[in-house]
């Protein structure tokens, strides 16, 4: 019987340690669409987003005026799916993630390499949505500067 009550409890201890929290499945989508940049997938880019997704990027103009840019889905993807693979490698740390039910936030700092050479740094920031078939990216804003750059 004790041998029984081990087995039983190794096998719930493995089972919960194979199971993936949300935090994860948050993360593995947002993995998968730096993948699919680094691969120049666009299909598999596209799968990552919600159906009325909304990308933004805060810079700066050529006269040093904040500017919030909007960009179109299907244009990025499109962009992407031209680069040679593993032209675009954005590479980031997941700082923060808060979750409430179907919403989840994601703060982020980024490097991003373009040909293997620096480009630039940031945050990302990312709303995601858990609709019926999983988390999706609804909306990403990011910034885009040169100095401050260190994800260590």
């Amino acid at each position: 019987m004790k041998q029984i009550l081990i087995l039983l409890t190794a096998t719930v201890l493995s089972v919960q340690g194979m199971t993936q929290t949300t935090e994860d499945s948050i993360k593995t989508v947002i993995k998968k669409m730096f993948e699919a940049m680094k691969n120049s997938d666009a299909a598999t880019l596209k799968s990552c987003f919600g159906d009325s997704v909304v990308f933004q990027t805060i810079t700066r103009d050529k006269t040093g005026k904040l500017v919030v840019e909007n960009e179109n889905t299907n244009d990025f993807a499109e962009s992407i799916s031209n680069l040679p693979k593993g032209a675009a490698d954005e590479q980031i740390r997941f700082e923060t993630i808060k979750i409430d039910g179907p919403l989840a936030i994601v703060w982020a700092p980024y490097n991003f390499y373009y040909n293997g050479k620096f480009s630039h740094c940031g945050m990302d920031s990312f709303q995601l949505v858990r609709f019926e078939n999983g988390w999706k990216i609804q909306y990403i804003i990011d910034t885009r500067r040169k100095q401050g750059c260190d994800l260590n």
